[in-house]
């Protein structure tokens, strides 16, 4: 096995303080501090230095967590090995999804593999892009299904093997009676003098409305704010402006509003990806489920 507190510093690294880092895996602030302290003992060196309220990881540190990171995938490959000596499937897989991969991939591809893996255990959480990562670190999940943020972990990061399952284009929704609403397609730049209903707190959605009209050449006038998707279908049915919605996103029937697809360049989209941590998807359960999230995502493109 390896050393746990190697996992503390490997989340602190990613969450930034050891309050949010004791969160995370579901210890006491108290307890985190006290396993770097022993960590840097045992290693001889120093991993942490004060900065105001936070600490800020030493040169040591990041050595250790090269290392480190290497070791965690290893032990991944090393458990999918061994469940290659056991028969049949079963144990448990945990996902983690924005709500629409949840609605529309991930709960198919559970219903694929309750049909074929009886004897695996299926587990299904709503989480926001930027949460997923430090709980796949921790353990407490194992595959997100999340959207790509500039905040979060590049490609090559090696402690994370990611993957794209679907790219999902955006939709502009218009209430029933709008002039758009008639039409078979639009182009994103026709709704330039709309007001719109933004969503600031999805952050990965609301960057992509703003990079999409900026690449289109105007600046979006965000006369509301809603974030769920419900709530913004009710305010683009009343008349209170347009937004864009992905693909996948399920709205209410009793609102009035029409999605228009969109047409020209560039067609606003967002990629779905599938995150493990590096060296996991040879685990049984864990490729078995990926393969289900495949599927389920071809099915709906």
């Amino acid at each position: 096995m390896i050393d746990p507190r190697l996992q503390a510093l490997r989340v602190l690294k990613e969450q930034g303080t050891v309050t949010a880092t004791a969160e995370v895996l579901h210890l006491t602030p108290s307890t985190v501090s006290q396993q770097l302290r022993l960590l840097a003992r045992d290693l001889g060196v120093e991993l942490l230095e004060a900065q105001g309220r936070r600490v800020r990881l030493t040169p040591a540190a990041y050595t250790v967590l090269d290392h480190a990171d290497a070791l965690f995938a290893q032990w991944e490959r090393a458990q999918a090995d061994l469940a290659a000596h056991r028969t049949g499937t079963s144990g448990r897989v945990r996902f983690s999804c924005v709500s629409s991969a949840l609605a529309a991939i991930v709960t198919p591809a559970a219903v694929l593999l309750r049909e074929e893996h009886p004897r695996l255990t299926v587990r299904m959480s709503e989480q926001e892009s930027e949460d997923v990562f430090p709980l796949l670190l921790a353990r407490r999940t194992d595959i997100a299904v999340v959207i790509p943020t500039s905040d979060g972990p590049p490609p090559d990061d090696p402690r994370f093997d990611q993957r794209p399952l679907l790219d999902e284009p955006q939709d502009l929704l218009v209430p029933a009676g709008h002039p758009l609403a008639a039409r078979g397609t639009a182009e994103l730049a026709e709704a330039s003098r709309e007001p719109w209903i933004g969503s600031p707190d999805r952050g990965d959605q609301h960057h992509l409305l703003l990079t999409a009209c900026a690449a289109t050449g105007f600046t979006p006038r965000i006369a509301h704010h809603a974030n769920e998707w419900f709530a913004v279908a009710a305010l683009v049915a009343a008349g209170f402006g347009v937004a864009l919605v992905p693909r996948l996103a399920p709205l209410p029937p009793e609102h009035e509003a029409v999605r228009v697809p969109l047409r020209g360049e560039p067609i606003p989209s967002r990629r779905i990806i599938t995150c493990v941590r590096r060296g996991s998807d040879r685990q049984p359960a864990i490729a078995h489920a990926l393969n289900a999230l495949h599927r389920s995502a071809a099915e709906r493109a």
